[in-house]
This record gives structure tokens, C-alpha cells and sequence, in this order.
């Protein structure tokens, strides 16, 4: 069962080849096997899942099953949910039981979902290896000396080690699209206002975006269709219909324009991702598709864009973790101050500080107009490439990310670090949606094809993917971690 996609579960349990109930046990047997070493969850809810998943048999037996009804899935732990811990993978929120549902979890609540529990993560997912959480790094299932990517690294890790069919991770900067490059499963960053944020943990709020991540497009076509939709608790939420993603995927793509961003295919990326970038892209052609060269001139500043707007964000919303309204509090406080002081520095971890201290520095008196808001005003430079563009061409493709995964502990510089988000940045700095596929491998370690497209163009993305993937196999090689175990 570990090996199916999501839609392949939800013929066989609409077939009666077994329960729901069956299959979640299966899963939850497998976590408690090979978690251990890949330590992708957080918290696993044996007991939930179960009766959800005897809820979902009860109505499939009552001829009330739904298209997701019964299918096992995760949640990254950013993800508000009522009476277990949400953790954020930090210190600061260990002891948080989250009061409510995120609009996301009972969404796929009410579609009858059986969640197994929440995934690891980077801290307030703050990172691109997974290895800035309270609860340790996550390894990757296809070299457990290599980083799973981040900062939705416990998402991508899980459902490429079959320990779940698909995930939901969130995307700030790449952290959906990164680590499903690395750990060689299909994600999708929706456009900016197409699922809601209410119940996410915010890090920056204008960036912020929750995604499906599974082996398949077709799987995030499914998942995608329960979680998009406006929500009046999210004021950033577009009121705006939700398609059946699932229905356009038998779309031919002859005609289909390509671009390929010039600046995507510059120094810093790996020769031997180049060419499987390249061949991939000859598949499309195959397919029917043109391809031609554009540019995105203002790429090189999204990244310093970035790191001004999304840390100023973060030291807002991550203000209200201060030892007094919830999470983390030191012992024995000398006066408020020190509460503060001592709760904050106790609860956070490096990552976070850092961010926070440099959000700070720039939303300060005297630095404001010179770095956050000139960095919005390179935001929106960088949007209008994306229009530009699009203007000439349906999509856009490239690399997810410069390298294959990188190993645990390579990257000890923080701004090594940031680079490693040079394709993924600018797609969240537009607002437009983006989905990586995987593609090839370079010595074992999968490696990611990013397709983007316009604002709210997210059934031809899942098309174009879905097209891809039924003409290549790619997505179907899996990780020799936990073949012993099936």
C-alpha cells in the first residue's frame, strides 16, 4: 500500500480492496518502523487517525464517501489543530495545544481525510535543510546523510518514504518547492489568496502559502481541489470559485509556449542539473510544446528582497511569543523584562533570532524607507517581470534549485543557506504559483523541474506537470529506505 499514490488508494478503497481502516494501521506500523531514523513527524495521532479512518468506512458503507474519504495524509506542524500540540518546530510552542482548526485542516476534516499526525520542520519555517528544528533534522529517504530541503522537510521526507501518500507543507520562500525537489515528490505553491492562511502559523504574511505535496500532480490536482477556496477569516483570501483541478489534466499541451528564464541557467547551477533541466524540457517538445528563451531582469534582487521583507515580517508576528499570552516561559523571573527577555531568548533558536534581528533593524526608525520599503518597491519590479513574461509565454521552467541535496551540515554559513533559494524566492515575491516536479537525479539525489505560471493559473500547471509525468517515470522511482520494511 506504501508504494500508491493517492488517487491509486482512492480506486482501490472506492473497490473495496480494503478499509481504511486497514490501510491507516499499515501506515502507522511503517512510521513506528522507520521513523526513528528519518524523524519526519513531530507528533503522530494514532488514535485520531484510526477513528477517523472507522468514520470514513462507516460512510463509505452508507454510500457518503467523497473523492478524498478514507485517504491517509500529514500536516506540517505549522498547521493549527484542535487538541494536539503545534509546535512550529520550535521550543518556543512545545507545549501548545492548539484551541481550534486551521481552515485548511477542517477543510480536509470535513472531506474525510484520516490525518496521522504533523510533520517536522524548520523552526517557524525559518530554512532550506530541516535542520533549524527543536526536534532535530530530518534525514532524506533517498541518502540519510543528505538534508531533506526545507523548511516542509518532515512533508517531503514522509511521503517519499512512503511513511504517507501526501502531505500539506507551506511555501514562504520555497519551503513546499525546495524540499519536494530534494526528496523527488511533486509540490505545489498556489497562488498567493487561494487557500486560506487562517490557522497557519504566520511567519511572513505576505508571502505565506499553503500547498499539496504528493508523488503526483494528479494527487495535488485532488488535494488541492479540498483546501483552495475563500475563507472571510483570511482577509488576504481571493473570493474567487475553485475549479476541479482534476478536470483539465487530460489537456493536450501542442502550442503550449515555454520560457526558459535566461537568468535561471547562470553561474551557481550544477552542470549535471542543467542537463536534466534541459532534457526534461526536450520532453515537452516531444509533447508538442515550443520553447524559447526569456529574461526576468531583476531576478538577482529577489533574494536581498526577500531577506528584508520576510524577516521585517516575522519580527511582527513572532512579537506575540513573549512568555506571558502563551508558548515557552523561563523559570523564576526576576521583573517582566527578564520574562521577556529570558523567554525569548530560551524559546527561539538561532535561525529565528537571527531573522527577527534583522526584521527589526529594518522596520526601525531611521531604516524603514531604506530597506523595507525599498524592498517592496523592488517587489514589485520583480512581479512585473513575471508579467512581462507571461505576456510572451504560457509558463515558465527551470530548476527548483541550483543542486541536488546537499549533506547534513554542509551549509553552516546562513547565507550560503539563503542562496540555496535563488529559484524559488521571486515566485513568492509575484504572488504566482509554482509547482516542482522531479526530473532526474544527479548520483542518487533526486532533482526538481520548477514550472510557473500566471496569477490563479494553477489547473495548466497541474496539466502541464501531469503530462509530464505520464510520458516519464520519474516520479514513480522511489527511495531504497524502507523497501525492507513493505
Amino acid at each position: 500500500m506504501h508504494d500508491m499514490t493517492l488517487t491509486e488508494l482512492a480506486r482501490a478503497l472506492e473497490a473495496g480492496e480494503f478499509t481504511s481502516r486497514q490501510l491507516t494501521e499499515s501506515l502507522l506500523e511503517r512510521i513506528e518502523h522507520l521513523d526513528g531514523e528519518l524523524n519526519s513527524f513531530i507528533s503522530v495521532t494514532a488514535e485520531q487517525a484510526l477513528a477517523a479512518a472507522d468514520a470514513a468506512d462507516d460512510a463509505r458503507t452508507r454510500g457518503e464517501a467523497g473523492p478524498l474519504t478514507g485517504l491517509p495524509l500529514a500536516l506540517k506542524d505549522i498547521f493549527c489543530t484542535e487538541g494536539v500540540k503545534t509546535s512550529c518546530g520550535s521550543k518556543m510552542l512545545d507545549n501548545f495545544i492548539a484551541p481550534y482548526d486551521a481552515n485548511v485542516v477542517e477543510k480536509l476534516k470535513a472531506a474525510g481525510t484520516v490525518s496521522l499526525g504533523k510533520t517536522n520542520m524548520d523552526e517557524f519555517a525559518m530554512g532550506s535543510s530541516n535542520e533549524n528544528s527543536h526536534y532535530g533534522p530530518v534525514k532524506n529517504p533517498w541518502d540519510l546523510s543528505a538534508v531533506p530541503g526545507g523548511s516542509s522537510g518532515g512533508s517531503a521526507a514522509a511521503v517519499a518514504a512512503g511513511l504517507v501518500p501526501a502531505a500539506l507543507g507551506t511555501d514562504t520562500g520555497g519551503s513546499i518547492r525546495q524540499p519536494a525537489a530534494f526528496c523527488g515528490i511533486t509540490g505545489l505553491k498556489p497562488t498567493y489568496g487561494r487557500v486560506s492562511r487562517y490557522g497557519m502559523v504566520a511567519y511572513a504574511s505576505s508571502l505565506d502559502q499553503a500547498g499539496p505535496m504528493a508523488r503526483t500532480a494528479e494527487d495535488c490536482a485532488l488535494l488541492l481541489s479540498a483546501i483552495a477556496g475563500h475563507d472571510l477569516r483570511d482577509s488576504t483570501s481571493v473570493a474567487r470559485g475553485v475549479p476541479d483541478y482534476r478536470a483539465e489534466l487530460g489537456t493536450s499541451l501542442s502550442g503550449l509556449k515555454i520560457g526558459l528564464p535566461k537568468e535561471y541557467f547562470g553561474d551557481g547551477l550544477d552542470p549535471a542539473v542543467e542537463s536534466a533541466i534541459r532534457e526534461a524540457v526536450k520532453v515537452y517538445e516531444s509533447l508538442g510544446a515550443t520553447v524559447q528563451e526569456v529574461s526576468l531582469p531583476h531576478t538577482h534582487h529577489a533574494i536581498p528582497a526577500y531577506y528584508v521583507i520576510a524577516p521585517a515580517e516575522a519580527s511582527s508576528n513572532l512579537s506575540r511569543y513573549d512568555g506571558v499570552r502563551f508558548g515557552h516561559r523561563c523559570d523564576a523571573p526576576k521583573d517582566l523584562e527578564d520574562l521577556y527577555k529570558r523567554s525569548r531568548a530560551e524559546g527561539f533558536g538561532d535561525e529565528v533570532k537571527r531573522r527577527i534581528l534583522i526584521g527589526t533593524h529594518t522596520l526601525s526608525e531611521g531604516f524603514f524607507d531604506a530597506y523595507y520599503k525599498k524592498a517592496q518597491q523592488v517587489r514589485r519590479l520583480i512581479r512585473q517581470d513575471f508579467m512581462d513574461a507571461f505576456e510572451e509565454v504560457d509558463v515558465l521552467m527551470g530548476p527548483s534549485t541550483p543542486t541536488p541535496a546537499f549533506d547534513l551540515g554542509a551549509n553552516k554559513d546562513p547565507v550560503s543557506m539563503y542562496l540555496q533559494d535563488i529559484y524559488t524566492i521571486a515566485i513568492n515575491l509575484a504572488g504566482i504559483p509554482g509547482i516542482s516536479v522531479p526530473a532526474g537525479n544527479v548520483d542518487g539525489r533526486p532533482v526538481g523541474l520548477q514550472i510557473l505560471g500566471p496569477h490563479f493559473a494553477e489547473s495548466q500547471l497541474l496539466n502541464v506537470a501531469h503530462q509530464f509525468q505520464q510520458v516519464t517515470d520519474w516520479h514513480q522511482q522511489r527511495p531504497a529506505f524502507g523497501k525492507e520494511n513493505a
